[in-house]
């Protein structure tokens, strides 16, 4: 599943509907709040129900039925059951002012939902013309911003002299998003949607370009700070761990500061295991770990990236490092002494 969010008027349904007409993509399901989110009427070929249709292109529209979650349980009984074609992805279109935390939280942590789709990744479009002004007024479009892993500038028509400041800022503000520019809506969809760990046609996660923990590392200090209270840090550790105690770890520090985490990657050298162990959180939520095959460099250290909202690191990191007993640390689980008798 990718998220397409971004603020009111920044061009998200434009962006989709192009992505729509990519034949590389028609096996994609979209689910939107409503009917007039996204301009089908005219194109529907038949309803295959009361809140599906089908586009020309193959994909499958679906508005929300009251329940995100619902709503993806019916489709995925639909797919099973071949009321609607087969699909391998499901893009959902958010509302303009929307929250992205409280639907990736959802997303993770709802069992009927984890066991059947995967997080690939959010996008965010930011509007090159209004862009700034938004992200000063509204909370909302920066929360969005700092959550994504992919900014997609829109409207660049409409700003002949660029929109370098507002890209320098979103840098700032997200530094291990990745940077897209659409043209009059149209992007390179498979970038778009193939933003997460996993990827289409079976292909191999890609780790280093889903956790960008390089473009965090390198972003300088900034001249002007329009967005304080937003911050990244990069948590390493050279060192096999013991997962129990990374595990236990990220949970007490989720329990602490899970309101002001908006997006925790990680890879995590695990001790016995040949490869990674790719982690992923959104504030109180920690998504079940999942296991490479092999790592996707020559760096062999635990990686966690985390952007928070008034999240000091000198206050965070701490936290992990307490829970990492000296046995831990050369990958061997921590165990209480037992006194002598």
């Amino acid at each position: 599943m990718t998220v397409l969010t971004g603020f009111l008027g920044s061009g998200k349904t434009t962006v989709l509907n192009h992505v729509l007409q990519d034949p590389a993509f028609a096996d994609t399901a979209v689910i939107v709040n409503e009917w007039g989110a996204v301009p089908i009427d005219h194109a529907l070929v038949r309803e295959s129900g009361e809140n599906v249709v089908l586009l020309p292109s193959g994909c499958i529209c679906c508005r929300v039925a009251g329940d995100l979650v619902r709503t993806l349980r019916e489709l995925h009984q639909q797919r099973a059951d071949g009321a609607i074609p087969a699909f391998r992805r499901v893009v959902i279109e958010t509302s303009g002012l929307a929250d992205p935390a409280p639907l990736l939280a959802t997303l993770i942590e709802m069992p009927v939902v984890a066991a059947r789709f995967a997080l690939s990744g959010v996008a965010a479009t930011i509007d090159a013309e209004h862009g700034m002004a938004t992200l000063d007024a509204h909370p909302e479009a920066v929360k969005q911003a700092a959550m994504a892993d992919r900014h997609v500038v829109t409207k660049l028509d409409r700003t002949p002299g660029g929109a370098a400041a507002l890209e320098a800022r979103l840098a700032r503000l997200n530094p291990g998003a990745r940077l897209m520019h659409a043209d009059h809506g149209r992007v390179d969809a498979r970038e778009l949607l193939e933003a997460g760990l996993y990827r289409g046609e079976a292909r191999a996660p890609d780790a280093a370009g889903w956790l960008n923990a390089g473009g965090v590392r390198r972003v300088a200090p900034p001249g002007a700070i329009h967005d304080p209270r937003i911050a990244s840090f990069v948590w390493t550790h050279a060192e096999p761990l013991a997962w129990e105690d990374l595990e236990t770890a990220l949970e007490t520090l989720l329990d602490l500061f899970g309101d002001r985490i908006l997006r925790m990657k990680g890879l995590a050298n695990v001790a016995g295991e040949p490869g990674p162990r790719a982690v992923h959180a959104v504030q109180h939520t920690l998504y079940p770990s999942a296991r490479l095959a092999t790592w996707p460099d020559a760096d062999r250290s635990t990686r966690l990236v985390f952007i928070g909202r008034d999240l000091e690191e000198a206050r965070a990191a701490p936290i992990l490092d307490s829970f990492l007993s000296p046995q831990s640390r050369r990958g061997v689980p921590w165990q209480p002494s037992t006194p002598k008798t």
